[in-house]
């Protein structure tokens, strides 16, 4: 009947403008063949409804009632997704919305039709991370930035390479076209940002002046101005033409992660890891709103294309959907899939793609803030793995929030431990062997029983990620290390804190020296602290690295002090006391008792000793193992 056909087309027109049926009493109602996908219907009664031949497919139907429903021809399931092998990093809708590229952590570009989500492309040249892709405006191209120092250029109609831009000294995390396509704007942890002419590769210009690295970069639509952020906490708006620098905003207290121009120009954003998103006038300079909510960092932030909406991801595991006018948040979704590390607007601006923590790809509802759907990504994630000898296991904390206790030997899981709701960032295990320690992305430490997989302890306080915990080596102290710019120090038997030690940025990485006297720290702000543990005084600033501190590891003597950097290199530091110990001198470690080991051409994961403290063995994205004496500093 005409009435039936006509409730179907109604049912779906309210569907697609976003309006969910939560709770709704739908009970008999006559819609065959409307198209609900995408659609919330959680708690709805659904009771004897006609849906002949429904598209159902991606709605979300969570105890919805539908007893007695006529379900004859009803598509159910996902809609299709990408699939990928490697975590993906960055994201980019072509300029006409058929396709989307992705760039991942193992340096490929899959390019996927947004139809039906099969790879059309697979883009090879980088041999690390993709931290971004973006189309030139008549999406014939792809320009691509990575960790490699480089970027490269890619023909959408053969998938070669056309040129690589090489001059940067440092990982290139942004990359942006000029309106015309005939510029490309780089931005680097060198602190430059680069002008490069897409049809010889030269650089027309070197802009200087950020005191940090540039950790975003983005052009204005007329193409007269290029925007830059960085971990100096500003953002710098350039002159293309002069490359002088027209306005320096300042405002945002720690690292600024992204930036973006709304569709007219006329309107900068900005996100950053204090915690909120700043919009300002790109005429001026002058702020315009500060926008609060995010409850950690802020990665990332994108104008809708018609400009009144603002997108923010961070690594709350949210996504916020902004009015641009009022500054009010209009809609929050919160995401299992670990924080957004990149988000991008469709074309039409109904769908936003935000490439997630755990490295899959969520689509979001524009206009409500729903998940349609989610890539399946590579698999759980590992951020962190321990040895523990007394039980021939290794220990894993994941991705996917849990953490898993493996069998040496066979590679068998024998325990997985949940409780945590983000990604278990770091893990140790007790002197004792009998505990684990677990840091997360949820703000908390857990103290796990090893017999038995029973949580002891739950560890609150932090008001950010948890980056890295440490055993005393006595067993009887934690130490924790956070995005909040805070250790903690906590005891194990009552879970009190017993000290709080601050640095000015985010801390990420903690361990306590053999004797257990005192803690070493890693931060963002490229320091490393050396503190007392019985006073928890600050007694020593070691800073020589120029990019973020990822790992510290003492000696087992504890007369060296070994730390790794997203800057490529290792520093071995000559400790108080060192120069009574064989094998270390200060000849070869110089006046200030300081060793660098370069070879890396990526940033360094991840650092140890040998148990007699004469080699040491440093992995890198890379994709190299090197094995470094201690005592020389040779490879």
């Amino acid at each position: 009947m005409k009435w039936r056909q006509a409730a179907a087309n109604a049912i779906t027109i309210l569907v697609r403008a976003g309006k969910q049926f939560i709770g709704a009493d739908l009970r008999s109602i006559q819609i065959p063949g409307a198209d609900l996908s995408n659609g919330v219907f959680d708690s709805a009664t659904l009771q004897d409804a006609d849906l002949r031949d429904v598209d159902l497919r991606g709605v979300w139907l969570r105890q919805a009632d539908l007893s007695e429903a006529q379900l004859t021809g009803v598509q159910f399931g996902e809609l299709p997704y990408p699939a990928e092998d490697s975590a993906i990093y960055s994201c980019a809708y072509s300029p006409d919305g058929r396709s989307i590229a992705v760039g991942l952590l193992n340096g490929d570009i899959s390019v996927y039709s947004t139809s039906n989500w099969e790879r059309t492309r697979t883009l090879r040249g980088h041999p690390s991370t993709v931290e971004c892709v973006v189309y030139s405006p008549t999406g014939d191209k792809i320009a691509s930035s990575s960790r490699d120092k480089t970027v490269r250029l890619w023909s959408m109609a053969t998938g070669s390479q056309l040129r690589t831009l090489s001059g940067h000294t440092g990982s290139v995390n942004g990359v942006a076209y000029s309106s015309q396509g005939e510029l490309v704007a780089s931005g680097s942890d060198d602190g430059t940002v680069r002008i490069w002419d897409v049809i010889s590769g030269g650089c027309r210009k070197v802009l200087s002046g950020h005191t940090g690295g540039v950790s975003g970069i983005a052009y204005s639509p007329n193409g007269h101005q290029v925007a830059s952020c960085s971990v100096d906490t500003t953002i710098r708006l350039w002159d293309v033409e002069t490359g002088e620098c027209d306005h320096n905003l300042s405002g945002h207290r720690k690292k600024v992660a992204d930036v973006a121009y709304s569709p007219h120009g006329d309107q900068i954003a900005s996100a950053s890891f204090d915690n909120t998103v700043r919009l300002w006038d790109a005429k001026t300079g002058a702020g315009i709103h500060i926008l609060y909510g995010h409850t950690g960092i802020v990665c990332t932030v994108a104008f809708s294309p018609q400009g009144g909406q603002v997108t923010s991801g961070g690594a709350d595991s949210t996504l916020r959907f902004w009015d641009v006018k009022t500054g009010s948040c209009r809609h929050i979704s919160t995401s299992d899939r670990g924080a957004a590390r990149a988000v991008s607007y469709s074309p039409k601006g109904d769908t936003v793609a935000s490439a997630n923590g755990d490295g899959t790809l969520r689509l979001w509802n524009a206009s409500t803030g729903a998940s349609r759907h989610v890539s399946s990504g590579y698999g759980t994630t590992v951020q962190s793995i321990k040895y523990l000898p007394k039980e021939n296991f290794i220990v894993s904390g994941n991705g996917d929030s849990t953490i898993h206790l493996r069998d040496m030997e066979t590679g068998i899981c024998r325990r997985t431990l949940r409780g945590h709701t983000g990604a278990v960032l770091s893990v140790d295990c007790s002197p004792q062997g009998n505990l684990i320690a677990s840091g997360c992305g949820d703000k908390s430490v857990r103290l796990w029983k090893m017999d038995s997989g029973e949580c002891q302890h739950i560890l609150t306080g932090h008001t950010d990620c948890v980056n890295s915990v440490s055993f005393s080596p006595e067993g009887d102290m934690i130490a924790s290390a956070s995005s909040d710019d805070e250790v903690r120090l906590w005891d194990v038997t009552t879970g009190e804190c017993r000290k709080i030690l601050s640095h000015l940025d985010a801390v990420m990485t903690v361990a306590f020296s053999p004797n257990g006297k005192q803690i070493a720290t890693g931060s963002r702000d490229c320091t490393i602290g050396l503190w007392d543990v019985r006073s928890g005084e600050y007694s020593k600033m070691l800073k020589d690295h120029i990019g973020c501190i990822r790992q510290v590891v003492y000696s087992p003597l504890g007369n060296q002090l070994a730390s790794a950097s997203n800057d490529m290199t290792i520093q071995l530091w000559m400790l108080e006391g060192a120069s009574i110990f064989d094998g270390l001198n200060r000849d070869t470690f110089g006046d200030y008792g300081r060793l660098t080991l370069t070879g890396h051409t990526d940033q360094i994961c991840g650092i140890t000793y040998s148990a007699n403290g004469k080699l040491l063995v440093s992995g890198s994205v890379d994709k190299t193992v090197r094995i470094w004496d201690t005592s020389s500093g040779e490879c």
